[in-house]
């Protein structure tokens, strides 16, 4: 899985372009990524991610942030041993990408604009 581009609005994946947010998951990307809530991550967003908890989860919360994840939501995270990674969308793919070649055990999901 490589991540080779991240502009707002866009993310190259694979060499597959997606202008809708993205999860990736156990290797696969899952597309078109809604949040119930729009810029407010909630546990019901994360069903795909659930299914097989990763180590590490890493929110790209937008090119300036404005995606919040709440309280609540860390804590559920944490409960789980998830560790949470929230940064701006390229910075998160950036770590992602790290992360994979340190063979950790990581999913993502790409908040693309805002």
């Amino acid at each position: 899985m490589e991540i080779t581009g991240c502009s707002f609005g866009r993310i190259t994946i694979d060499g597959v372009d997606y202008d809708q947010d993205v999860i990736i998951h156990a290797g696969q990307v899952h597309p078109n990524w809604w949040r119930k809530k729009g810029h407010r991550l909630c546990m019901d967003d994360l069903t795909i991610v659930l299914s097989d908890p990763p180590e590490v989860l890493v929110i790209g919360r937008g090119h300036a942030k404005v995606m919040r994840v709440p309280a609540e939501t860390r804590a559920a995270l944490a409960e789980r041993g998830i560790e949470l990674i929230d940064l701006s969308t390229p910075k998160a793919a950036s770590r992602f990408t790290e992360l994979l070649a340190e063979n950790r055990r990581v999913s993502a999901g790409f908040h693309l604009t805002c």
